[in-house]
């Protein structure tokens, strides 16, 4: 079992910047960030393979949202550029070391965070 916590979160005015952390209490190969709005789907934002180029986002984050990791203290991190207000979501961390499914897809993910906040206002 796998223990992610997230830190963060909170709030921005639009085109500021947030950085999101979540430290794994062992090493994990696949990482990836998530979100989810009052009434919607949790919709996968960015995710990090093992190896280089592993790097896959969403269309709506791609050139302001960068996922990255320090495999030194299994910490990985969501910087958040160019803030919009449809970014306001809780944001929650996941990892596994395996993927059954596609990497921005939940069902690919067993450990998760509690999720942390943001809110981007306008």
């Amino acid at each position: 079992q796998v223990e992610l916590v997230e830190s963060g979160g909170g709030s921005a005015q639009a085109g500021g910047s947030l950085t999101l952390s979540c430290r794994a209490s062992a090493y994990i190969m696949w990482s990836a960030w998530f979100r989810q709005a009052p009434g919607t789907d949790r919709e996968g934002v960015a995710s990090l393979a093992p190896g280089k180029n592993g790097e896959d986002y969403v269309d709506s984050v791609k050139g302001r949202f960068t996922i990255s990791r320090d495999t030194g203290n299994n910490t990985f991190y969501l910087q958040m550029n160019n803030l919009k207000p449809g970014d306001t979501a809780r944001y929650y961390c996941a990892a596994d070391n395996r993927l059954r499914s596609h990497a921005l897809s939940p069902a690919s993910y067993d450990y998760w965070g509690r999720g942390t906040e943001v809110t981007v206002s306008s």
